[in-house]
């Protein structure tokens, strides 16, 4: 999970678009500050005792702004389908 996120698109919305099989999306999502603090945590052990991680292939996600950060993340409690 992302706590923080600054300089990078956190949310990948695909509203709008069609998935592989050319249904319309309605409401989806990628949390792509999840993916990527995820993606680093597989990459070291827990008590690799390492601070940081570098992910690559991520550069379309970076952004020259600071960004709403992972705030960004947190839905409304009425768009929330699993509260």
């Amino acid at each position: 999970m992302s706590i923080g996120a600054a300089g990078l698109t956190v949310l990948d919305d695909w509203s709008g678009r069609r998935d592989a099989y050319g249904r319309d999306l309605r409401v989806t999502s990628i949390a792509i500050a999840d993916a990527a603090a995820a993606a680093a945590d597989l990459a070291r052990a827990k008590d690799a005792r390492r601070p940081a991680v570098l992910v690559r292939g991520l550069s379309r996600y970076v952004t020259a702004d600071d960004g709403p950060g992972a705030a960004a993340l947190r839905r409304a409690p009425e768009q929330d389908l699993f509260r």
